[in-house]
């Protein structure tokens, strides 16, 4: 019993996890082959004895060849051919490599399935003779022939042009036995009538406008023939085409827009390699608006579209009807560009209710236009629920000095929408304004009350007195002369003329009548009105006179 609790926990774990990892090898090691060893992405087969007479292949059931990256074979003597089907399987395979082994024949399309293949060392083994067929759909960086006994024939000429083209700074010591057993340097291999081909496009002008059609020729030259095929790659449009010996002819019909850019080639091809010669397709056609938007918010709003056309389409927008003049606040961005295909959007930089309303975008060629609608909605109008989307008023908005577009500005531009970053400023310029205008008002209605009162302090019939603060004060009488009539302060007066002097104080004091009154150095004659003061001169009593004028004897 103590026993059975000291192996339960985490040693129990430990021990299950022992096994399951020695079942896994144990399955891998039934899976590999005889004198091999697999890994999960590596097969390495070097033991010779017992050795491989095949290709070493994975059973699918317990492993899974398209996690091969390498495979070495090496000293496997009765190893001799690769077929079509052993390494088909190996989708992922990256390097190969089969050194001293005794591979002599590699079938044409034994490698049509690993197009990651980059890397291949058959170094010493028994190949006399190697198509450029295996290779041609391979993009090789290394390709190691060392110690063959190539048989000197135009069939490996391709070797030799290969080594040339990579101008890798190893260069291999590779040589061919000639019909004299002699061995030849690749490098200096001549081989009557073995060349490689030549290919010549012969074009008309492939601008051409959607749904015509156009027809290629092509013709070929070489030692030997070559055979003359066309490349179209993934083009749409309906094609057909015609050989013939060394000439080709290539007849495309309904030219869809959609093969606008795409490249199509003639290629020739011999024994010694290949050549060929490629033009590319130019479809011109009308614009179309393929996507328009609800504008979304990221560091700005936007109204994304994508609009495809050839030439270039000019984009023009509409706000509610009228032409969207352009500004730093509202412009056409274009985000990314294939070829005949615009990925934008109309940007705004903080857009409020005055933005809402409806935004039309025309794209127009030489070919044709086109035009799609979308309603923008960014905020609320002030007081009214944000939901809400009342009819839009006809504002008037000022013109921003935005260049004029190429559609042509032949709209009333009353409706044209506020730059937004403008709102603010346009807001501050009205309320100075307004602030000039009350500020003048009120100086220009202060001016008009002291006027007002100027002339009435002239006409008053309550006398000067009730005006003395307009600079009248108590007239001092001057030494050496008598009492001067003064105009009192003294609230108590009932008269303006109470504390008036019958007296003179100025050499033309006896001008003017008793009665008269000095102001500064003028004395000005004064009536009094019995009606209205209800007092006479002979009424005034001496008390009332101010102090500190002088009385007349």
């Amino acid at each position: 019993m103590s026993s059975w609790t000291r192996w339960r926990g985490p040693a129990m774990a430990r021990l299950w996890g022992f096994c399951w990892l020695l079942a896994v090898f144990w399955r891998a090691a039934l899976a590999c082959p005889t004198s091999c060893t697999c890994g999960a992405s590596r097969i390495w087969c070097s033991d010779p004895s017992p050795g491989i007479v095949a290709f070493p292949r994975l059973e699918l059931s317990s492993a899974d060849p398209e996690n091969i990256t390498e495979i070495f074979i090496a000293n496997q003597k009765r190893l001799e051919i690769i077929n079509e089907d052993d390494v088909e399987d190996y989708v992922g395979l990256k390097n190969l490599t089969i050194v001293d082994s005794g591979l002599k024949f590699v079938a044409h399309k034994a490698f049509l399935k690993n197009s990651n293949l980059q890397h291949i060392n058959f170094t010493r083994n028994k190949l006399t003779s190697l198509s450029r067929k295996h290779f041609r759909h391979l993009d090789l960086s290394e390709l190691i022939l060392v110690g063959n006994p190539f048989t000197c024939s135009c069939d490996i000429m391709w070797i030799k042009a290969f080594q040339e083209s990579k101008s890798s700074p190893e260069t291999q010591d590779l040589y061919c036995l000639n019909e004299s057993s002699k061995n030849i340097p690749l490098a200096t291999l001549q081989i009557p009538n073995c060349g490689m081909p030549s290919a010549s496009l012969a074009a008309p002008n492939l601008t051409v406008e959607e749904g015509k059609s156009i027809t290629l020729s092509c013709s070929v030259a070489g030692d030997p023939v070559p055979i003359m095929y066309w490349d179209v790659g993934n083009l749409v449009s309906k094609h057909m085409n015609e050989t013939s010996n060394t000439q080709g002819f290539l007849r495309i019909t309904n030219i869809s827009s959609d093969d606008s850019g795409k490249q199509i080639s003639c290629v020739a091809e011999n024994l010694v390699g290949e050549d060929q010669d490629s033009v590319n397709l130019t479809v011109h056609f009308a614009p179309t608006i393929t996507f328009l938007e609800s504008p979304t918010s990221d560091h700005h709003w936007c109204i994304p579209f994508t609009v495809k056309g050839n030439p270039k389409p000019a984009l023009q927008w509409f706000y509610n009807g009228a032409i969207l003049n352009e500004s730093k606040y509202i412009c056409t961005k274009i985000h990314v560009t294939n070829h005949t295909e615009y990925h934008g959007c109309l940007q705004l930089d903080n857009p409020t209710h005055m933005n809402n309303g409806d935004y039309t975008l025309i794209a127009k060629n030489e070919y044709g236009k086109d035009e799609k609608q979308i309603s923008a909605h960014f905020m609320g109008w002030p007081g009214i629920d944000d939901g809400a989307n009342p009819n839009y008023p006809d504002v008037i908005y000022e013109d921003y000095g935005t260049a004029a577009n190429d559609v042509g500005d032949t709209t009333n531009r009353s409706n044209d929408i506020p730059p937004t970053g403008v709102a603010d400023t346009t807001g501050r310029e009205h309320l100075s304004v307004y602030a000039v205008v009350v500020i003048a008002s009120v100086v220009g209605f202060c001016l008009l009350v002291m006027l007002f009162l100027l002339k009435l302090a002239r006409h008053s019939k309550f006398g000067m007195k009730d005006f003395s603060w307009f600079g009248f004060g108590k007239v001092k009488s001057r030494q050496g002369v008598g009492p001067a009539s003064v105009i009192s302060n003294d609230d108590d007066s009932a008269s303006p003329l109470h504390h008036i002097s019958n007296g003179s104080n100025t050499p033309s004091s006896s001008e003017g009548g008793p009665d008269a009154v000095i102001i500064g150095m003028t004395k000005i004659p004064v009536i009094e009105n019995p009606q209205y003061f209800g007092i006479t001169n002979s009424q005034l009593k001496p008390d009332t006179w101010p102090r500190g004028s002088p009385k007349t004897a």
